[in-house]
């Protein structure tokens, strides 16, 4: 810490598939890199590992038939109301094309002028321009295209969702409105498709009088058919193939401990381990807010629990060692880090400093370093993270 901060370093891995050791191909991948770079692994570093591949190697996969026949039994076939669907290809293309084989007739209800996680539909100023107020109007699809037109066009993507969600969803109808109750004027059967706000979307369409109303994270939370499954459902699928999603891991709680045993036999130090997923953060060009999983991590060790607990050295630096400068401001910031509070929460010290948990800024962090493309380095190695100015 005398010159470097926190680093992290993406490592590569073989390609790795359905039934491979993950546990000897991380400790492999991680001492082969330790070993060409010539850095050691300690006490306190951080193994991340990205949750696609743990799921790969579960085999933790279901086919579009798994996913018909699960709806089809817990909504009995009739109509179908989806709410808020996410807008992507990735995550909800192959969901939709599933729930559309357990039902007769789905009735999408889409959220403007973005998704959930910030996917744009349409501009908010062009709303604006409009008189159109999101957090009261509802349209039928006539109706919305009469006022946007062809607006709806996603900027990263070049896809039209409106289309291309009739398309692969069969015997549909999209409306708009951000009121999730309004699904309730075509069915009472309603499958509540967002990920962070679900809980209260199913409460507030029960209160008004579904008849049956599930989320996303009821269907394939057991095996169907010999299946995969999840805790989480559906909640954290990718697409696999044009007829299969792989499924959020399970069991990774089992896996995190079992990896930071090994790796303490290995390396005679306690490293903290963790499954990451997407990262949270927001882009500013896009408004896309990352987290389309359930959860940033869901599973990690102990030594991740918490917040951070520290100090703002520049508002240090200008309030109470305005006066100094060079090695003796050095010193007095050191020594001001040794013997701070050890609740910094309310203190004007801390003021800035983030206290996200750590496991969701760690998380975030192996997200931005991984990459979700052709990097090959699905584990990240965070070294120095719990250390500050005033480590030696």
């Amino acid at each position: 810490m005398k010159n470097t901060g926190v680093i992290a370093r993406g490592i590569v891995t073989p390609i790795l598939k359905q039934g491979d050791d993950l546990i000897k191909q991380v400790c492999d991948s991680l001492m082969k890199s330790a070993k060409a770079d010539g850095f050691t692994l300690n006490n306190g570093d951080i193994v991340g590992v990205t949750e696609a591949v743990v799921g790969i190697v579960q085999g933790n996969y279901a086919s579009l038939e798994n996913i018909s026949k699960d709806v089809r039994a817990k909504f009995g076939g009739g109509p179908l109301g989806l709410v808020f669907p996410i807008l992507s290809r990735n995550r909800f293309s192959n969901l939709l094309k599933g729930i559309a084989g357990g039902c007769d007739k789905l009735y999408i209800l889409l959220s403007y002028p973005q998704d959930e996680v910030g996917n744009k539909l349409v501009d908010i100023d062009t709303c604006d321009e409009k008189g159109v107020n999101p957090y009261a109007d509802s349209f039928t699809e006539g109706e919305f295209r009469d006022i946007f037109g062809g607006e709806t066009v996603h900027s990263f993507t070049g896809v039209d969702y409106i289309e291309y969600y009739k398309e692969i969803g069969g015997d549909c109808e999209i409306i708009f409105s951000n009121d999730p109750r309004h699904i309730l004027k075509y069915t009472k059967n309603v499958l509540c498709c967002d990920i962070h706000s679900r809980k209260r979307t199913r409460r507030l369409i029960e209160k008004a009088g579904a008849e049956r109303c599930l989320c996303l994270d009821d269907i394939l939370n057991e095996p169907v058919d010999g299946s995969g499954f999840s805790e989480y459902g559906l909640l954290g699928s990718n697409k696999a193939t044009e007829d299969s999603v792989k499924l959020f891991p399970r069991d990774a709680k089992d896996f995190v401990l079992r990896l930071q045993e090994e790796l303490r036999k290995l390396t005679g130090a306690t490293l903290e381990v963790m499954v990451y997923g997407d990262g949270c953060f927001k882009d500013p060009v896009g408004g896309i807010w990352e987290l389309a999983d359930p959860v940033v991590s869901p599973a990690f060790t102990d030594g991740l629990i918490g917040t951070p607990n520290e100090l703002k050295i520049k508002f240090v630096a200008d309030n109470d060692y305005a006066d100094l400068s060079g090695e003796a401001l050095t010193e007095s910031i050191r020594k001001r880090i040794k013997n701070k509070d050890p609740n910094l929460v309310g203190n004007m010290l801390a003021e800035g400093t983030t206290p996200r948990r750590i496991h969701d800024l760690v998380g975030s962090l192996c997200d931005l370093v991984s990459g979700s493309g052709d990097r090959g380095t699905p584990i990240v190695l965070v070294q120095n993270y719990f250390k500050n100015y005033a480590s030696e």
